[in-house]
């Protein structure tokens, strides 16, 4: 990873590069029987992001929050965490990835694969042409950072 001082700050679970292997994307993300429902785990799941996005060497403009529910997109100015830019249900978003996704419990490793499978078609377009919430995604200036990027995970 480029330009982020790892040391002392807890990693997030999805990081998102664009072509050229700059951040643009990190993401926390629960899985069950966790979810950001509960004040206290949205909360700290946030801080840790701030923590991070602040640790950076770069500004790294979006952040997410993903559990079995929701899809939740932040926008990062350098100094503060906007709400919520965009609330995507997770079941329409990643079920094209899963088709079982409503009809079994999909745990903290497996939804971070699918969220990280969801983030690299948006970049290549490896599964579908239009994938799910690409017209939202490009509405608030991601899709463009994602193209032809790909994804870490910790």
């Amino acid at each position: 990873m480029q330009a982020i001082n790892l040391e002392d700050v807890e990693r997030p679970d999805v990081v998102a590069l664009d072509k050229d292997g700059q951040v643009v994307l990190i993401a926390e993300v629960k899985g069950f029987p966790f979810s950001f429902k509960d004040k206290k785990t949205k909360e700290y799941a946030i801080l840790r992001l701030i923590d991070y996005l602040k640790a950076s060497k770069s500004l790294i403009p979006f952040a997410m929050l993903v559990d079995g529910e929701n899809i939740l997109i932040f926008k990062w100015d350098g100094k503060n965490l906007s709400e919520p830019l965009l609330c995507l249900n997770t079941a329409e978003t990643l079920s094209y990835y899963e088709p079982k996704f409503n009809s079994k419990q999909i745990f903290s490793l497996y939804l971070t694969g699918l969220t990280e499978a969801w983030l690299r078609d948006l970049a290549y377009h490896w599964k579908s042409e239009i994938p799910p919430a690409s017209k939202d995604m490009a509405k608030i200036g991601l899709l463009e950072l994602l193209q032809e990027g790909t994804t870490q995970s910790w």
